[in-house]
């Protein structure tokens, strides 16, 4: 066994052996003994349409490092069922997946870090789609003003679908005999895209329309926050110094950050907490000060619910 510390457990993908499973039709990569018990399996559900089981429980922190060389244009729905993770990419701000939410990213190439925490079980789904099956399977314009950007974009992340959760819930539980397997997998596999992709193109109507502006206020209204967590302005305030409104700007937040600004806020000051939290350098009740919280008990409340660990945990990982 590891000894616990801050510094995690590193390794890069292209290091880790895939294991064929012929029984199940799949293949399985697994982290060393040692990291914990750590497994991901891959399915091939058709012609540009794959799955993929994570299933973590790590005995020390671990970073597994990712890189995907250019390829066609894909998005992946990631859906959470227990745990937390997040993946920084070079240069990009991090992506949290979370227990209970689905996520969807849309890019051409990928590098960077998946992050995972000592004695934290992380169960995820992933379903990677490329650009033709989706054009195949929903339409021609579907979903073609997402791939517009060929960088990894988060596109979409808010709590799953109850019948996602529980198609998810019967992946992983099946006990049918391995002849009937495959096609349950299809089935189940279809009930969760067809839920989680329905809802993204019945929020985003088409006849909404960004600019490269509308862009730039949005990022100026994050950082904003970003730069004051302890005294963040309110929503009209902030709107003011982005250069908009208050209703233009929950409009933005909402088609570039799938969020509000009080959820953004959220998210950032989770982050900056988990960050520092995580140095081991600073105690509780300085953390929730920087991070905007007068009272230490509230701030700890936001925590557990936010990450599902409270900061003292995250301490003395």
């Amino acid at each position: 066994m590891l000894t616990k510390s801050n510094t995690p457990w590193r390794v890069h993908s292209d290091e880790l052996a895939w294991q064929a499973i012929p029984e199940s039709r799949s293949q399985q990569q697994s982290l060393p003994d040692h990291v914990g018990d750590c497994h991901t399996r891959f399915f091939r559900l058709a012609s540009g349409l794959n799955y993929i089981e994570t299933r973590y429980r790590p005995n020390c922190n671990v970073t597994v490092t990712n890189c995907m060389p250019p390829q066609e244009p894909r998005m992946v729905l990631t859906v959470g069922l227990s745990g937390h993770s997040r993946f920084q990419a070079n240069r990009q701000d991090a992506i949290a997946f979370k227990g209970g939410y689905s996520t969807i990213t849309t890019f051409n190439a990928s590098e960077g870090d998946r992050h995972y925490q000592a004695d934290q079980t992380v169960t995820q789904l992933r379903f990677s789609m490329t650009q033709s099956w989706l054009a195949d399977s929903f339409g021609e314009d579907a979903f073609e003003r997402f791939f517009a950007n060929p960088d990894l974009q988060l596109i979409r992340h808010q709590p799953c679908a109850s019948s996602s959760i529980l198609a998810g819930q019967s992946l992983l539980q099946t006990t049918l005999p391995l002849q009937a397997q495959s096609l349950f997998r299809q089935g189940q596999a279809m009930t969760i895209i067809a839920s989680e992709l329905g809802q993204l193109l019945h929020g985003n109507p088409s006849s909404i329309r960004f600019t490269a502006h509308d862009k730039r206020i949005a990022e100026r209204a994050r950082d904003i926050l970003a730069a004051d967590l302890k005294n963040p302005p309110s929503v009209e305030a902030l709107s003011k110094q982005a250069g908009s409104n208050g209703f233009k700007l929950k409009q933005l937040f909402h088609h570039y950050f799938d969020t509000t600004p009080y959820g953004l806020l959220l998210d950032l000051r989770m982050q900056k907490a988990h960050q520092l939290l995580a140095s081991g350098q600073y105690p509780v009740s300085i953390v929730a000060e920087t991070v905007g919280y007068r009272h230490a008990s509230n701030f700890s409340n936001a925590f557990i619910k936010y990450f599902g660990f409270s900061p003292k945990q995250l301490r003395n990982m």
